[in-house]
């Protein structure tokens, strides 16, 4: 945790200058960063500023923080991730890998290969979409919270929503068997579509390739998902 992510609940004086933190962000200062009264922590405020917090008081049930949030939080990639349907565990490290990255819309999306008993993933729940995409935002200091959507039809989804998202930025889909490298350094937004195991079915190539995308490849081996979104972001930004 490289930022403790402060919530408007947080704070408990009118001049909202001073927060009290409980559970595992309490047990982390106090058992990882082995903090004492007058010790400093980075703090930022969840879609806010960030800042300091100074250790006030030490308390069986919470921890107080004299805390001065003035700075803004770091710039988001201008990458758009869709994003096929991965295994429960990969899907957690996908969410928490993007979120660390700047990525600030993430689209979970059906496609053919996607197996149909990942839908019923408690994973796929608010709540615990939310809780990977806060420890993404703490790993990397960041506090701004990624939109994240579910489309679970590939075609309505491709010839409906996709041609307003990919405006004005590059649109790409990797695709192993691609005969062209992924650009660097783009100058423009990516929006960057990655299929699940296996990859995306030629038909779905076939949709995307008509709206705009362009099938692109990373290098002559096979990568897992959670391995090709960080290869692909640090080749195009």
């Amino acid at each position: 945790m490289n930022l403790i992510i402060l919530f408007e609940s947080d704070f408990c004086t009118p001049d909202r200058s001073t927060v009290r933190l409980t559970g595992r962000r309490r047990e982390h200062a106090l058992s990882v960063c082995r903090i004492v009264t007058g010790d400093t922590l980075r703090v930022g405020l969840l879609n806010g500023a960030i800042g300091t917090g100074t250790v006030t008081a030490v308390d069986p049930l919470y921890l107080e923080l004299s805390v001065d949030l003035s700075l803004p939080p770091p710039e988001p990639l201008p990458l758009t991730l869709i994003l096929a349907l991965p295994r429960t565990k990969v899907l957690k490290r996908c969410l928490e890998t993007a979120t660390a990255l700047g990525i600030k819309k993430i689209v979970i999306l059906e496609s053919w290969r996607v197996e149909k008993s990942y839908w019923t993933s408690p994973v796929l729940s608010p709540e615990v979409i939310r809780e990977h995409l806060l420890l993404g935002l703490e790993q990397s200091g960041d506090t701004a919270l990624p939109i994240v959507e579910i489309r679970r039809r590939f075609k309505p989804f491709a010839e409906d929503e996709l041609p307003a998202l990919i405006r004005g930025a590059r649109a790409l889909v990797g695709h192993p068997a691609a005969g062209i490298d992924c650009p660097f350094r783009s100058e423009l937004p990516v929006v960057l579509a990655i299929g699940p195991e296996g990859g995306f079915i030629p038909y779905e190539i076939d949709l995307l390739t008509g709206i705009g995308f362009l099938p692109v490849t990373l290098c002559k081996r096979i990568l897992r998902v959670e391995q090709a979104i960080p290869a692909f972001a640090g080749r195009l930004f």
